[in-house]
């Protein structure tokens, strides 16, 4: 057998506690789900990934149980026996045979590129062409409900150097309900901090367009998925108002609807996932079409925990420019974890690691105490 070969996939299923419920507009949080994924080759290497989503099947088209399956029944007979170190050859198998399921193959792809840096003794980022940076900027999302407690977090967070770009999760409420929280949070922490909004496709476009006049006019920096994904030409035209920015997440699905959206000019930001366009390769391809369009980029998250997190930062401190810096907070909102050692925020920023793989190791006993059975 090849030395490199696949001897094995494992997929765990891991439900952790937040550390308080996280409202957005489809659905609210309780805790969160996590797909941990256990790649082991023929020469002892292991390589770890994770695919994560939010709400079971309310976000999108994956939930946890129906990634572990389809991994176990459809991926793992695929790719067993293939080279591990060959990732482009072993995603192309997967590409040919499997629709959709991005975040399962976001998974899979991280823990080949994972068991590939471990071989070669490099951090996953030189696999991907190089670091620019070693530290990102980390935005926190402000998701209680509540102006005041919203507020004191916010504070809290200034003082503990940890967060000073806060996003609002909007569009379940009334409106002018939500619009009146977010000013009067923008309004408390002043011009020391970017405040944006996240809609997640909570509006119809004549409620959005009085509304983003009116959040631009407060000083909101930035508005997210205003109106639902399927209405790129109403993206169009809220984003050629040319009030506050507005930024695409919901809809891109994919590589693909990068190109159509940079084409229309739907938005003039895009937000970056791995797990939606299907692992971080293929976020590097939708980050160079926003780049040749001059689309500027955020780095976006699934609330993963420590694995998708550090997946996804490898994949951003290679990019040239990441103006509107990233949301790579989730394992910020656990309150507990199952690696050896805990990624390090510190001055606003979260520092990405320079040793091979990802640059973690799981701890064993947490993860069998967390693990679902």
């Amino acid at each position: 057998m090849l030395e490199t070969a696949i001897e094995s996939i494992e997929t765990v299923i891991v439900d952790l506690p937040t550390i308080r419920p996280h409202t957005l507009a489809m659905h609210t949080m309780q805790n969160q789900t996590l797909v941990i994924i256990r790649l082991r080759c023929a020469d002892g290497i292991e390589g770890i990934g994770e695919s994560t989503t939010i709400g079971g099947l309310a976000y999108g088209n994956e939930s946890p149980e129906s990634i572990k399956t389809n991994i176990d029944k459809h991926f793992a007979p695929l790719l067993l026996g293939q080279d591990s170190s060959n990732i482009n050859a072993a995603m192309l198998r997967v590409e040919r045979s499997i629709r959709g399921n991005t975040f399962a193959k976001s998974g899979i792809e991280t823990a080949l590129l994972d068991a590939q840096g471990k071989r070669l003794g490099l951090p996953v980022s030189e696999l991907l062409g190089g670091r620019v940076r070693d530290t990102l900027p980390v935005a926190w999302t402000l998701a209680s409900g509540n102006t005041e407690q919203d507020i004191g977090e916010a504070q809290k967070m200034l003082d503990l150097r940890r967060h000073r770009i806060f996003k609002l999760k909007i569009g379940a409420g009334e409106v002018s309900r939500d619009l009146a929280h977010v000013i009067a949070i923008k309004a408390a922490l002043g011009d020391q901090v970017s405040v944006r909004v996240d809609v997640n496709q909570g509006w119809d476009e004549a409620v959005a367009l009085r509304a983003c006049r009116i959040l631009a006019d407060n000083g909101i920096d930035l508005i997210e998925q205003p109106i639902s994904r399927h209405n790129r030409t109403g993206m169009v035209r809220l984003n050629a108002m040319n009030l506050a920015p507005i930024m695409a997440d919901e809809s891109i699905e994919c590589v693909e609807d990068a190109f159509t959206l940079a084409r229309e000019g739907a938005a003039s930001v895009f937000a970056l996932k791995i797990a939606k366009n299907g692992g971080p390769r293929a976020m590097l391809r939708a980050a160079t079409i926003a780049e040749a369009a001059g689309i500027a980029l955020y780095g976006g998250t699934m609330l993963e925990g420590g694995i998708g997190t550090l997946a996804s930062a490898h994949a951003f401190v290679t990019l040239n420019k990441l103006a509107w810096g990233t949301e790579l907070f989730g394992p910020l909102l656990l309150t507990e974890d199952i690696l050896g050692e805990p990624l390090v925020y510190r001055d606003f920023e979260l520092l990405v690691p320079k040793t091979p793989g990802l640059g973690l190791c799981l701890d064993e006993d947490r993860l069998a105490f967390f693990r679902r059975a």
